[in-house]
């Protein structure tokens, strides 16, 4: 028993890490990151997934999305079934989906080890009190953070590239879309 609330210990803070910044809901990204350039170096975005789109086809559309776009499904954690299991009391969708570009994230971690604590790359779906579903991941300001960790812009690039694939995986996930 002791292993399975270690896991699930672990599943809580990852996604009290994810919700800690302020959350900009489906702001456009240009306004985000204007705003995230005076803040923080990270921030969260959500979007929510549309009325009519079941939380079961969200996630198979976010990982046919992934599939698409050649980023990895690595790791997907059902946090919510996980403290179902230890508390026996019913819970409220919460599953983590980890993607990840694996000669990207190579590329970034021999360039500077800090950057594993970006990776994977993760997008939490979240029912909320009154059963809506969510899409959360954390919001990096890959500028700032590139120039602060003095990335070559070739690797920026592809770093920009597999951002712009997860915000792809979130609006599919978001609308259903098969």
């Amino acid at each position: 028993m002791r292993p399975a609330f270690l896991a699930v210990l672990g599943a809580v803070l990852s996604v009290l890490l994810l919700a800690a910044p302020a959350s900009r809901a489906a702001t456009p990204p240009a306004e985000r990151t204007a705003q995230t350039a005076q803040t923080a170096q990270a921030d969260v975005y959500k979007v929510a997934i549309e009325r009519g789109v079941s939380l079961t086809d969200a996630a198979d559309s976010m990982r046919l999305r992934a599939n698409a776009l050649n980023l990895q499904l690595v790791a997907e954690l059902p946090l919510s079934k996980q403290v179902e299991a230890v508390t026996g009391q019913p819970q409220r969708t919460i599953t983590i989906f980890q993607f990840c570009d694996a000669v990207t994230a190579k590329a970034l971690i021999d360039q500077n080890l800090d950057f594993a604590v970006y990776m994977p790359c993760r997008i939490a779906m979240i029912e909320d009190a009154e059963g809506r579903g969510w899409l959360v991941m954390m919001d990096v300001n890959v500028d700032m953070l590139a120039q602060e960790k003095r990335v070559p812009q070739a690797l920026k690039d592809r770093i920009n590239a597999v951002r712009q694939g997860l915000l792809e995986i979130m609006q599919a996930g978001a609308k259903g879309e098969l």
